[in-house]
């Protein structure tokens, strides 16, 4: 494999593809035997697994600087094919639906397979490829619109991220001004941002009822593999966070602000955990991505292994630059069975984040797809993929003192009680989607409203500091996944709890690594509750595993802070 920036990119040809894909569609329906129908499966996945690999490079090339006007185009393009190919796949599916050998397929690859083919059969049809290819367009629009905002604050040019940054300084005016300017930019946009969103909620909700749901919601559930649990069981969970995480999580930002010496927190405050300053990276992005390197090398052969695989071929991109879009994320080239990981470098401990939390995500990929019979297979639903991620930041602890110095027990208190503090936030978003499709005629003014009252009640030590925008309810449209990715972030909660469970596990002495390194190896072999089991984690959406969960978050809290000189 070459290096990334040197992978050739050649745009698919749709009515090869279509021709390649359903020969092997015809020579499966044809089969006498089981080795006869596996080799024609694992044909179309080939096909299938080399168009989505142009999509990523096209993908990622894109968000490196969102103005490239060729790949631009070449979005424009995948997000008119690609659900129209929807329809050529789906062929495969009920192929598979209905082939003799499904008892040998089970044994080979696993009967989540099949759940996963029950489900397409059910959300694929050719009544939504145009308001598919809508949604697409929309959802680029969004990016657009939310990547080139920026604005210049003390000499530089920020964009959200960049000010960001300037919310964890020392200096509570600098932070404030920052805040300031971070809250006109969207309000600035928030006009074509609640347009954006107002025709997504539309558009969304004509796909699930032209597939005969009754909502999105219904529809959602099972598009995103929620097969063991449902929105009353979401619910239920979300409400063992308000009673069991809430109290701890204004407990600790109590603590902080006595500790960093305000007489009322504002947002603005959150991100500034101890007064002298966060604990920030020691290092240029290349230094840190050296770093990283030395570090997964000691922690184990499989991620040594990995990482060096990252570093080369030049799987990331990390520098934030202008155009670029935000945020940050895991992505992986099937055909190449490489991981690429994105985001947006802002001097603070984010930074080393990245290098744990979406380097968990690639190393899942790389350990998976070297491990089981199909690409394809290498990744779970996202409640799954979360815990490979969050679980790695833990694991990553022993080794801070490398990336931040002498203030390495500061970062590893700080990280931990973030990983808790985050969890009423993410519940926030999940109910706060709910909220809207189930009042899918609501409009801005409702969402704001929506937002402000469900803030509330997961967050009520939230202040903006009087800004009419923000206590309006105008920040729910921050949050990307909202737009790009709906009801993707419950997940995060959910996986939070499976990562604090390894890490519990390591800290009372147990084989946590092993656990791990058993979580990975299944990939979406299984489904989420089978998962978990065999993986030997509790169910987070039982009241007693947040309350445990809850429990020890305190508890180590305070073994943590008392490390802090």
């Amino acid at each position: 494999m070459e290096k990334f920036k040197d992978l050739k990119y050649t745009r698919p040809d749709p009515e090869e593809i279509k021709r390649d894909f359903l020969g092997y569609v015809k020579k499966f329906k044809a089969a006498k035997s089981f080795e006869e129908a596996d080799a024609a499966f694992l044909g179309w996945h080939e096909v299938s697994e080399k168009v989505m690999t142009q999509y990523v490079i096209a993908s990622v090339r894109n968000t490196m600087n969102m103005k490239d006007e060729f790949y631009d185009g070449e979005m424009e393009f995948f997000n008119k094919e690609v659900p129209k190919m929807m329809m050529v796949f789906k062929k495969a599916n009920t192929a598979m639906l209905k082939t003799p050998f499904r008892a040998q397929f089970e044994e080979k690859y696993g009967a989540q397979m099949f759940r996963d083919a029950e489900a397409q059969d059910k959300l694929v049809k050719p009544a939504i490829v145009l308001p598919s290819i809508k949604e697409n367009k929309l959802t680029t629009e969004y990016s657009k619109t939310a990547a080139t905002c920026s604005v210049e604050f003390m000499g530089e040019k920020c964009n959200f991220y960049g000010l960001l940054k300037h919310m964890q300084s020392t200096d509570r005016e600098e932070r404030r001004a920052a805040f300031v300017e971070w809250a006109k930019l969207y309000e600035g946009i928030s006009g074509k941002l609640d347009e954006q969103y107002g025709k997504l909620v539309k558009v969304r909700c004509s796909i699930a009822k032209k597939l005969g749901f009754d909502s999105y919601i219904d529809y959602v559930y099972l598009s995103r593999g929620r097969y063991d649990y449902d929105a009353k069981k979401a619910a239920e969970f979300r409400e063992a966070v308000r009673k069991y995480i809430t109290p701890i999580c204004e407990k600790m930002f109590e603590e902080q602000r006595e500790r960093i010496g305000v007489d009322k927190l504002c947002w603005y405050d959150e991100s500034l955990v101890f007064p002298d300053g966060n604990a920030a990276p020691i290092g240029t992005p290349e230094k840190l991505t050296e770093k990283a390197r030395l570090m997964y090398e000691d922690m184990s052969p499989e991620t040594g292994e990995f990482f060096n695989f990252m570093v080369e071929h030049e799987l990331f991109d990390f520098v934030t630059r202008e155009n670029k879009h935000l945020g940050g994320y895991c992505t992986s080239m099937a055909e190449y069975k490489a991981p690429f990981i994105f985001s947006n470098f802002n001097g603070t401990s984010a930074d080393v984040d990245v290098l744990t939390h979406e380097a968990g995500h690639a190393f899942e990929s790389y350990y998976a797809s070297r491990r089981l019979p199909l690409a394809e297979l290498a990744h779970s639903t996202s409640e799954i993929n979360e815990i490979h991620s969050m679980s790695m930041e833990y694991f990553a602890y022993p080794y801070m003192e490398s990336f931040f110095g002498d203030k390495a027990d500061k970062y590893r208190y700080a990280h931990f009680c973030d990983s808790i503090k985050t969890i009423p936030y993410l519940v926030s978003v999940d109910e706060f989607q709910h909220r809207v499709f189930e009042n899918p005629s609501s409009g801005p003014a409702d969402w704001r409203r929506f937002w402000r009252e469900i803030e509330k009640k997961y967050m009520p030590w939230r202040s903006y500091d009087g800004n009419e925008f923000l206590e309006g309810g105008g920040f729910w449209m921050q949050k990307q996944h909202i737009f790009l990715y709906p009801f993707y972030y419950i997940d995060y909660a959910l996986a939070q709890m499976g990562a604090a469970s390894l890490y519990r596990k390591k800290v009372e002495g147990g084989d946590a690594w092993g656990s791990y390194l058993k979580l990975c190896s299944m990939g979406g072999m299984y489904g989420y509750f089978e998962t978990l089991e065999r993986a030997g984690i509790p169910n987070p959406l039982d009241p007693e595993t947040v309350k445990a969960t809850a429990e020890f978050a305190e508890k180590q809290a305070e073994a943590l802070k008392a490390k802090i000189g």
